[in-house]
C-alpha cells in the first residue's frame, strides 16, 4: 500500500523469512558457518537456538538455499506438532523415498539403504527440524536413534535441530541425556545491537528499492531498537506499521514520536522487552501486531480517515475484533 509513496518496489519489512533480506551480523555469520561446517564434516547433530523472532527460520532458509545449490538432499520439517509415525512419513516423503509399508522396521530399512546409496555416491542427506522445542521426548529420542544409521567412520544422516531456548531446557531432561551428548555443535541467534538495528533497517529499505532517502529519522531508528529490544521480527512489524501510519498522514519521514505511538498501542514501551516478558507474551504481541497490520491493509480502511490525523487516532485491537 505504501510502497509507491516512499519510492519502494516491494515491502521492506515483511515478517516472512525471506533470505533476500537476511542481515548477516557477526552472530549470524558464525551460526551459518557452524551449520555448514557441521553438515560438511558429517558431525551428526547440530543445534541452533535463539529467542522468538531473532531469525532462526530465516537462517534455516538461507541454509536450505545453500544445500540445494550443492545438490544436497534435504527434508525440512517446519511443523513440529507431530508424533513418531508422522515424523517418519514426512521425512521420507520430503526425501522422495517410496515405502509402501507403514511398519517401522521397513521404513528404517528403506531409509538406511537410501542413505547408503547416497553415501557411496559421495552425497549427503540433511534433516532439518524447525520449532523443535515442541517435539515430545519420545520423538526426540527416535530422532536420536536415526544417527545410529552410520558407517564405521561417519554418520549417514545429518540432523539440524532448531528451536527456542526451551529446546535447550528440554535437552537437559535425564531421559534425553544421550541425545544431549550427541550434539557436537551448538550455535545461537542473537538480538541486534543499536548499530546493527540501524544498518538492518537501511539494508532492507535499499533491497526494497529505496533511493537512500532517510525514511526513518535517527531518533525513529533509536526508538525502534529500544522498543523492539533488537528482535528483528518486532523491528519489522514496528517499521511496517509506522510506514503505514506515515503514509496515511502523508508524512515523508517517520519520526520517533510515531514509533513511540505504535509501541504504546502494543505495550512495548518498556526497554529490554525480551528480558522482561515471557515467550508467550512476546508471541501474543507479535500476533496482535500482525493482525493490526492486516486490518490496516484492508482496501476500505482509509475511507473517512482525515489527512494529518494525530498518533492518538491509530486504530487499536480491542476484544472481539478478530472474531
Amino acid at each position: 500500500m505504501y510502497n509507491q509513496f516512499f519510492g519502494l518496489r516491494t515491502n521492506p519489512f515483511s515478517v516472512n523469512p525471506d533470505p533476500r533480506f537476511m542481515f548477516l551480523t557477526r552472530h549470524f555469520q558464525e551460526a551459518l558457518a557452524c551449520l555448514t561446517y557441521g553438515i560438511q564434516s558429517r558431525r551428526g547433530f547440530v543445534l541452533l537456538s535463539g529467542e522468538v523472532g531473532t531469525g532462526k527460520t530465516t537462517l534455516l532458509n538461507k541454509l536450505l538455499d545453500w544445500l540445494r545449490g550443492q545438490r544436497v538432499a534435504t527434508a525440512f520439517i517446519f511443523n513440529s506438532q507431530l508424533d513418531v509415525p508422522e515424523v517418519f512419513d514426512y521425512m521420507l516423503a520430503d526425501f522422495g523415498i517410496h515405502c509402501e509399508s507403514r511398519l517401522k522396521s521397513q521404513v528404517l530399512l528403506h531409509l538406511y539403504h537410501w542413505l547408503l546409496d547416497r553415501y557411496r555416491a559421495g552425497e549427503t542427506a540433511v534433516l532439518i527440524i524447525d520449532e523443535a522445542q515442541n517435539l515430545s521426548p519420545q520423538v526426540l529420542e527416535e530422532i536420536r536413534l536415526l544417527t545410529n544409521l552410520e558407517t564405521s567412520t561417519e554418520k549417514l544422516l545429518q540432523i539440524v535441530l532448531a528451536g527456542q531456548p526451551e529446546l535447550e531446557q528440554k535437552l537437559n531432561l535425564p531421559q534425553l541425556r544421550q541425545l544431549r551428548q550427541r550434539i557436537t555443535l551448538r550455535c545461537k541467534t542473537q538480538p541486534l545491537t543499536q548499530e546493527e538495528t540501524s544498518a538492518y533497517i537501511a539494508q532492507r529499505l535499499k533491497i526494497a528499492g529505496g533511493n537512500g532517502h532517510a525514511i526513518f529519522s535517527p531518533g525513529a531508528v533509536e526508538a525502534v531498537h529500544k522498543y523492539a529490544s533488537g528482535i528483528p521480527r518486532v523491528i519489522n512489524l514496528l517499521c511496517d506499521h509506522a510506514l503505514l501510519s506515515a503514509f496515511v498522514d502523508k508524512q515523508q519521514q517517520v519520526g520517533a514520536e510515531l514509533i513511540e505511538g505504535v509501541a504504546r498501542e502494543f505495550d512495548l514501551l518498556q526497554p529490554q522487552m525480551s528480558q522482561q516478558v515471557s515467550n508467550g507474551d512476546l508471541v501474543e504481541t507479535l500476533h496482535n501486531l500482525a493482525l493490526l497490520t492486516e486490518r490496516f491493509r484492508h482496501p476500505g480502511i482509509l475511507s473517512g480517515v482525515p489527512e494529518g490525523r494525530g498518533s492518538e487516532s491509530h486504530p487499536k485491537v480491542v476484544d472481539g475484533d478478530e472474531k
